[in-house]
């Protein structure tokens, strides 16, 4: 008998016996992690319903301070009288106090409903919804590319650290990273769909398809005008993953479990696969889960740059009005969709992490 085994014996002989006692110490503190991350959990949903609520009252009021009349670029310079304008405003509320246009906004916002366009008169939620596939297909097809790519060369980089490959995969990543996205777009643009000196066009300037095509033809053509606008979120999304996954895995090389590994024989590549990067992976997976929102929020710069008719593109042009009701309903999904992602991932985040939400 050792010295260690003494405790347990004792404790168990001042109880009914340690058949009952042993499930029970198994079950106390199960029970309290669960109790803990629960709790964990409905801090966090609680905080986005407020955030959500906090989403609601500022779309409102941040749009109503652009110098505009909406009622004014709705007739389109047209000369209108001053009692047709007047039963613009009314038709569509402007005439009411603001008090009462924030109520009837509140209740309509929290059965769904926001409204009717002022600019393409149709409900809201049905421009959304038209759009929604088009910046999905968009924005979810670079998510995926920029994420497996940023990974997968942050992870070589890392590993690599101080070797020709990775300074010069860093310095790259840097240089694109720090390129805004339209510029880069447009940038693009000039190359390779107006060419430039002995490089053709060989790219649609922009939009989704080129008309009458069906099938096979249709996929393709689909396909055509993606290149461009991937290509440019792939770019900038993949350097910001490499360089976080790349910074990540540096803080974990010098671990002790790392050295403890490589002693008990394991290759190198064991080493970095199954050990160095499920733990260096948190950071990132933070990132993919705030990219991961910026799927539904689109781009709006680079989809204003393609002329791509998905929400970004949307949200630009009902700003340019303004078209009250559907800039705040599209800032409402944007916001929306950033503060679920994030909610889904700090949920998560202790079942990698136990050592969150403690």
């Amino acid at each position: 008998m050792t010295a260690e085994s003494t405790p347990a014996l004792v404790q168990s002989a001042d109880t009914d016996g340690p058949a009952q006692a042993g499930p029970s110490a198994a079950r106390g503190p199960r029970a309290r992690n669960t109790k803990a991350y629960l709790q964990y959990v409905a801090g966090k949903i609680a905080g986005a319903i407020v955030s959500l609520f906090a989403v609601l009252v500022t779309s409102f009021f941040l749009f109503r301070l652009i110098p505009s009349d909406p009622v004014k670029q709705m007739t389109g310079g047209r000369r209108v009288s001053a009692q047709q304008l007047e039963a613009l405003r009314h038709q569509f509320g402007l005439d009411l106090p603001m008090w009462q246009q924030f109520t009837n906004y509140i209740g309509d916002a929290l059965t769904g409903d926001f409204g009717t366009s002022y600019q393409f008169h149709t409900p809201v939620i049905d421009k959304i919804t038209e759009a929604l596939p088009a910046t999905l297909l968009l924005t979810g097809t670079a998510y995926v590319l920029y994420t497996a790519l940023g990974i997968w060369l942050g992870t070589r980089t890392a590993w690599r650290n101080g070797s020709r490959s990775d300074r010069f995969n860093t310095a790259f990543a840097l240089t694109l990273y720090s390129i805004p996205s339209f510029w880069l777009g447009l940038l693009l643009i000039i190359v390779f769909s107006v060419g430039l000196g002995p490089i053709p066009g060989l790219f649609p300037t922009g939009g989704l398809e080129s008309g009458g095509e069906s099938g096979f033809a249709y996929v393709m053509d689909v396909a055509h005008h993606l290149v461009l606008p991937v290509v440019t979120l792939v770019a900038v999304g993949y350097a910001q993953t490499l360089l976080v996954m790349r910074s990540s895995l540096l803080d974990e090389m010098g671990s002790d479990y790392l050295t403890t590994a490589r002693a008990k024989g394991l290759r190198d590549d064991v080493v970095r696969r199954k050990h160095a990067v499920p733990n260096a992976m948190l950071p990132t997976f933070t990132l993919m889960f705030v990219n991961l929102g910026h799927v539904v929020a689109g781009q709006i710069l680079v989809e204003t740059v393609f002329s791509w008719p998905g929400l970004g593109g949307l949200f630009y042009s009902a700003l340019s009005v303004p078209d009250l009701p559907l800039v705040q309903g599209l800032f409402f999904v944007f916001a929306t969709a950033v503060i679920l992602a994030n909610t889904l991932a700090d949920v998560l985040y202790p079942l990698l992490d136990p050592r969150v939400g403690r």
